[in-house]
């Protein structure tokens, strides 16, 4: 069993929670969320907020809290070869309530189909806000290129047309 060694982010202003799966082998060695730097997720994320690209985990915590968003995954141990989801065996969710006793979270975006699929059996439950299941991020979804993830992700950001993405 690999331990999910990333706390989650937030603060008490946070209200949009966004879900990713377990973090990949880079992310765990930086010990911070999309580490691997194909990973598009900061990238998209800067563009949505028209802002530079952070580089530094300060800069990347002060964009999400900024924005009122709270980043964590759905996993919180799982057996994974490697980093990729479609491994992933014997998931066992994360407790949400670290971060939703503490913020009031009103909507939730998950980062990938498995986070999906893992937040509506595991944590929708509990939280009773059904999330938007974005596509991921990820450099293994190629067929998703910078611009349409971005413009996907502002949708679901901003409120304008968000619809549900395969």
């Amino acid at each position: 069993m690999i331990l999910h060694n990333i706390p989650p982010l937030y603060n008490k202003a946070s209200q949009t929670l966004i879900l990713g799966s377990f973090p990949s082998v880079k992310s765990r060695e930086a010990n911070f969320f999309y580490g691997h730097p194909q990973n598009r997720f900061w990238q998209m994320l800067a563009a949505v907020y028209a802002e530079d690209a952070p580089e530094s985990i300060a800069e990347k915590t002060s964009l999400l809290l900024r924005h009122h968003l709270a980043l964590w995954d759905v996993i919180a141990n799982c057996e994974i070869d490697g980093s990729a989801d479609a491994s992933v065996r014997e998931a066992v969710p994360v407790d949400i309530a670290r971060i939703t006793d503490r913020a009031h979270i009103t909507r939730v975006l998950c980062n990938g189909k498995l986070a999906g699929t893992l937040y509506a059996r595991h944590l929708q439950p509990i939280m009773g806000i059904p999330a938007l299941v974005l596509p991921s991020t990820s450099p293994a979804n190629a067929v998703w290129t910078l611009p349409k993830l971005t413009d996907a992700w502002r949708k679901a950001l901003t409120g304008e047309n968000a619809t549900f993405c395969e």
